[in-house]
């Protein structure tokens, strides 16, 4: 959900924003990239994911519908939060 909000996320902020680890974000990461729900790239040293543009129109219904269920639920608030006080965001300029 924090990807479909956000737009792309480098692995160093899903791990801040969920509290996990590096191997472990990667792992469900590559499983879900392998399976055609995410896209990737390389940035330098970093890996950025974002969702699939050529996902079904079903997917992407379901995947929108699931947003704004959970955020009407706030069930992720805790997440974004942690995302949002990640200091030294990859590509997010402080004012």
């Amino acid at each position: 959900m924090l990807i479909e909000q956000e737009g792309e996320l480098c692995v160093c902020e899903i791990m801040h924003a969920l509290d996990e680890s590096q191997p472990k974000i990667s792992r469900h990461l590559a499983a879900m990239r392998n399976n055609g729900i995410v896209s990737s790239r390389r940035e330098g040293t970093w890996m950025h994911y974002r969702l699939n543009t050529g996902l079904p129109s079903w997917a992407k219904k379901l995947l929108a519908h699931s947003f704004k269920e959970l955020k009407n639920l706030k069930l992720f608030e805790k997440d974004k939060k942690r995302l949002y006080t990640m200091p030294d965001r990859p590509g997010v300029k402080c004012a």
